[in-house]
């Protein structure tokens, strides 16, 4: 009973020194006093921004216990990164940021788990100190690249944008990258950004839109071509696998910058886009390309949508004046003109809201006209030049002016200049009755 009391006795014991060796994800090694005394040292160091006393008290450690914990080599990055930014001897310098990368790469080697987020987190590193070195742009486009790879839509925003400025100087130094290259790259950050986006609101997403123009622009700074055929021919055939939103909006995004608008596939992905994310500009563009094609109803029931999807009262109007363009064209005088009137009850002052419904009235003359008074059927020309006046259109009001009743057909109808008049057909208005002026 002794001996196994003994034996219980000596696990306990084991146990409590393995215990104190790795407490709380802590391995202080065999000589757990001058660890935890160095470690004390090389900490106290650092907040008091001592840099370089807290390097020995952590090189020892980082020697002789290189599994302590990760902080050693979190906390390492940052002290030599901050002796980088102070020192102004250029081999110092690029020695106290080698340090800081290898440490990177150290606790990765120990703590492999953690592989991912440490790139992202070596990747900013090596930006700060790099991002104007044109020798260090490959080296970054090398970091940036695997960074990405392991983190995809998790990586730091803010590091994202930074990729696809790499990618811009990384290109511009003569790095090997193709167009296809950039733009895949391109369309993989905006995914990413744009999957980010979708976690957040309110004006969060204000925050994502601006670093979305960002890459955007950088995209236009690298100078690709983007051709359609690239477009349609590599990425067109992964719709037909299904309405996949990032593809279409990616496809959409990148039309829109190469100009692409008139092809069918930039038709297809912004219908993907409009059908899950409604957009006022997105509909706009449907209802544009439908008229274009032909497609009065489609045209009329995307601009009618377009209307729905904006605040400003500016934008419903030009889209109920674009609808009742399409009336006119089919005919639909009086239907043209209740639309520009829709219009007109969102901004009275859209002057081609009046516009449209002058030349409604200039237009009607042949079928509104009765032949039996010279005054009543020109009264028409009145309505239109009351119109043009509306919209500021003096060309439209001479045209019109020009065609009232003569003084003398007023006077040989006996009625006088002012008198009310009621034009009847379709238009069904009542004018001041006015004279044209002397040749």
């Amino acid at each position: 009973m002794k001996t196994i009391n003994k034996i219980l006795g000596a696990a306990f014991f084991l146990t409590l020194a393995v215990g104190a060796n790795a407490q709380n994800g802590w391995n202080w090694g065999e000589q757990i006093d001058i660890a935890k005394e160095k470690n004390v040292l090389y900490t106290d160091a650092k907040n008091a921004k001592n840099f370089k006393s807290a390097v020995p008290p952590l090189e020892w450690l980082l020697e002789n216990t290189p599994d302590l914990n990760p902080s050693i080599y979190i906390n390492g990055a940052k002290i030599y990164q901050a002796l980088g930014k102070k020192e102004k001897d250029a081999a110092k310098k690029e020695s106290y940021i080698q340090r800081g990368l290898e440490l990177h790469d150290k606790r990765i080697e120990y703590y492999p788990e953690d592989k991912a987020d440490i790139m992202d987190r070596k990747s900013i590193y090596a930006y700060g100190f790099y991002s104007k070195t044109k020798e260090k742009y490959p080296y970054l486009y090398e970091v940036y690249s695997e960074a990405f790879e392991l983190n995809g839509a998790n990586m730091n925003s803010g590091n994202l944008v930074a990729y696809m400025n790499v990618v811009y100087k990384y290109r511009f130094s003569g790095g090997d990258l193709s167009d296809e290259q950039v733009i895949e790259i391109y369309s993989a950050i905006s995914d990413a950004l744009e999957k980010q986006k979708s976690r957040v609101s309110g004006d969060n997403k204000k925050k994502y839109d601006n670093m979305m123009g960002n890459v955007d622009k950088l995209l236009t700074a690298t100078g690709v071509e983007i051709s359609c055929t690239f477009v349609e021919e590599k990425l067109g055939p992964k719709l037909d696998e299904g309405n996949d939103l990032n593809m279409a909006k990616k496809i959409f995004g990148l039309m829109l910058k190469g100009k692409c608008l008139d092809s069918p596939l930039a038709l297809k992905a912004a219908g993907i886009v409009q059908d899950n994310e409604p957009t006022f500009g997105v509909a706009k563009f449907m209802a544009q390309k439908n008229g274009q094609d032909g497609n009065d109803a489609k045209a009329i029931e995307y601009f009618q949508e377009a209307a729905g999807l904006t605040d400003d009262n500016g934008e419903k109007a030009e889209m109920y004046v674009n609808i009742a363009r399409i009336q006119m064209k089919n005919g639909q005088k009086s239907t043209a003109r209740n639309s520009a009137r829709r219009a007109l009850s969102f901004d009275p002052s859209y002057k081609d809201a009046y516009k449209l419904i002058a030349d409604l009235y200039m237009g009607s003359f042949d079928d509104c006209k009765q032949e039996q008074s010279q005054v009543q059927d020109r009264a028409i020309f009145i309505a239109a030049y009351n119109e043009y006046r509306k919209a500021g259109n003096s060309s439209g009001m001479a045209a019109a002016k020009a065609q009232f009743p003569s003084i003398e057909d007023i006077f040989n109808e006996g009625k006088q200049e002012g008198e009310s008049l009621t034009i009847g057909c379709w238009i069904n208005v009542t004018v001041a009755l006015e004279r044209r002026p002397a040749n």
